[in-house]
């Protein structure tokens, strides 16, 4: 449990900082029981990273610290830069299903205290990409010559790929960044083996990635690629920082009340 009681699957965390560096966490939600989200997560400090919110099923009612307001709908992401610090809340709404995923994405050390900032991906601003036997949904970067969100930041890539039953895809990937896959729905098959659904693969050497979906079984997965930064992480819960001198500096203003900058 994360928040004030959300049930969810931390897929990354702690343990797979240096492999998949600069992605630091990731959260798989998905549930039809009110219960298990509606208590959300208020209000909350972050510094030193970049969270990126995506929702396929659900609503997600977002406010912070400068004055943004808001409600994520399926098929919408917000990407907010903690930089130097802000507050923020994210509750989600009743809904017959709420289903998605919170990425946690690294910023450099000269990057750390920037201005925060926040902006939504509405469905409309995704690029989508038709194929014979899979919708690819570009959210961040870029496929074939279609362009999603710019970051400010890390240069992400995020793709939402759907594939038809038993159907393959190969994607072309920048063999010098940090690559994986996460199974949203169904399992999926990745050199003759097979990942459960809800998992995630790191993939290492290749210009070129191929994901099938299982013969009779549809698959959803989101592809995730980003330059490594290869630099110390000082993790203390909401706040990512280079030293544990710049974590301690940041949880003494939080005490102190001047952890917010104007």
């Amino acid at each position: 449990m994360d928040g004030a009681g959300v049930k969810l699957t931390r897929v990354l965390g702690g343990n797979t900082i240096e492999d998949f560096d600069p992605f630091l966490m990731l959260d798989s939600f998905d549930s039809n029981n009110p219960p298990d989200y509606i208590c959300g997560f208020p209000m909350h400090p972050h510094r030193g990273i970049e969270t990126i919110t995506y929702l396929v099923e659900g609503k997600l009612a977002h406010e912070d610290s400068l004055g943004n307001q808001g409600l994520i709908t399926p098929g919408a992401s917000q990407w907010m830069t903690a930089g130097r610090g802000i507050l923020h809340q994210e509750m989600p709404q009743e809904a017959e299903r709420f289903l998605g995923l919170q990425l946690w994405l690294n910023l450099p050390a000269t990057e750390k205290m920037t201005e925060p900032k926040y902006f939504e991906i509405r469905p409309e601003d995704v690029g989508v990409v038709e194929e014979s036997c899979a919708t690819v949904r570009v959210i961040s970067g870029s496929y074939e010559g279609v362009d999603g969100a710019k970051p400010h930041h890390i240069q992400a890539t995020l793709l939402d790929v759907s594939l038809q039953e038993g159907q393959s895809i190969e994607i072309p990937v920048k063999e010098e960044e940090t690559v994986f896959i996460f199974t949203l729905l169904g399992d999926s098959m990745v050199d003759g083996e097979i990942f459960s659904e809800k998992t995630t693969l790191l993939l290492k050497g290749g210009n070129l990635v191929e994901v099938s979906a299982l013969p009779g079984e549809t698959l959803r997965f989101i592809l995730a690629s980003a330059p490594a930064l290869h630099e110390p992480v000082a993790w203390g819960g909401p706040i990512v920082m280079n030293t544990r001198e710049e974590l301690k500096k940041a949880f003494d203003e939080l005490d102190e009340g001047t952890f917010i900058k104007v």
